[in-house]
């Protein structure tokens, strides 16, 4: 039998660690196309998210995804985060967190092909890049 992963365990644990200690989290993430961002920030097949209450809204950090909303240019979004996609969190002030090796079904491309995805009636999902290969690199955002 599987045990179930502990990275949601981690990343709530580290986000809760963030907030008690005055500090903002950040999600580094992987970017595939299960994943819902605004693709007009990600970086390299990556993307960079604040996590902390002050930014978002309807917060749910669950065990197979985190979800919530956040302004853009001042536009508020839905956002979709795979946990299976996090690759970091941590705290923007000092760098201190956690990174995870992303789940390689996370770092492969959707296999729902746009064909398929017009035959159902949904909207072909944007083209994003293909993440970087190796460990992520994790930047300071000022």
């Amino acid at each position: 039998m599987d045990l179930p992963s502990t990275k949601p365990y981690l990343i709530r644990a580290i986000h809760q660690w963030c907030t008690d200690n005055g500090f903002t989290p950040y999600l580094a993430v992987t970017v595939d196309a299960r994943t819902r961002v605004p693709m007009e920030h990600v970086r390299d097949g990556q993307i960079v998210l604040n996590v902390g209450y002050e930014a978002t809204g309807r917060l749910e950090l669950g065990n197979d995804v985190i979800s919530f909303q956040a302004r853009f240019g001042g536009v508020a979004r839905d956002l979709l985060v795979p946990v299976a996609n996090v690759s970091a969190i941590y705290a923007r002030e000092n760098g201190a967190g956690m990174a995870f090796e992303v789940e390689p079904a996370a770092a492969a491309a959707g296999s729902d092909s746009g064909e398929a995805a017009a035959e159902r009636g949904d909207e072909p999902e944007p083209p994003t890049t293909p993440p970087a290969a190796g460990r992520p690199k994790l930047q300071r955002i000022k």
